[in-house]
């Protein structure tokens, strides 16, 4: 039986893709390693207006640098690597990444990597204005060879209002769901065979039960990412 002998350490950004991304790790990680046996995990966050503020300022260094403070505090508590499952503040990931004191890995490398690897040839793009409307999962996309796209622009607008205003905070209503559910629908009709869940609160309402594309739900595969990584000695 394999045993987890790497840290994880989380950089949160809101409460509840944190939380989840914490649950995943204990609730997933005894199908690789045994029973009740999970890696050792340490969490940091800043408070979620902090993240807010900077990117409603677009500055994207002020995101790095909340980054790089959870860096550093996790290195203290012995995180051995880093994840951050919230997708829209890898923009600043590439300033993260050359200063920080630990590695990372990235989420939408590994989702992107999750689509290739199951044949899909055009992904659409789900998440908060500041993400869908930014290049981080374009660029790692065509990287790979795959086409995408994004809703309409007044779709991207209201599904980042419903995460910002309903889903972080743990409000899930039946009309939202739909609302979702007609998006995807929507890049469906565009070519897409299969869709990015590029918020981490969105497979809390979206999953492959209830939408008509697949789905690369961006928590847990960064968490089955993180918990591959961590069994590397």
């Amino acid at each position: 039986m394999t045993r987890p002998n790497q840290h994880i350490g989380i950089v949160g950004c809101s409460a509840q893709g944190a939380a989840l991304c914490y649950k995943t790790i204990c609730a997933h990680s005894p199908q690789f390693f045994g029973k009740h046996v999970y890696p050792e995990v340490s969490m940091h966050t800043h408070s979620l207006a902090d993240y807010v503020t900077c990117l409603d300022a677009q500055d994207l260094d002020g995101v790095g640098d909340l980054m790089l403070f959870s860096a550093h505090k996790l290195k203290q508590q012995g995180a051995d690597f880093l994840i951050c499952p919230d997708n829209t503040i890898h923009q600043a990931f590439d300033y993260v990444a050359e200063r920080s004191p630990l590695p990372w890995l990235h989420i939408a490398e590994v989702v992107v990597g999750s689509a290739k690897q199951r044949g899909f040839k055009k992904l659409g793009i789900l998440g908060t204005q500041w993400l869908v409307e930014s290049q981080v999962y374009p660029e790692k996309i065509e990287a790979k060879g795959l086409e995408w796209a994004r809703p309409e622009q007044e779709e991207i607008q209201y599904i980042g209002q419903l995460i910002m205003e309903e889903l972080v905070y743990g409000i899930f209503k039946p009309t939202s769901i739909q609302y979702f559910q007609q998006v995807i629908l929507a890049l469906k009709d565009k070519g897409c065979d299969a869709v990015i869940l590029g918020c981490t609160e969105i497979p809390l309402i979206i999953d492959e039960t209830n939408s008509v594309l697949p789905t690369l739900n961006s928590n847990q595969l960064l968490v089955d990412a993180a918990i591959e990584y961590a069994s590397c000695s």
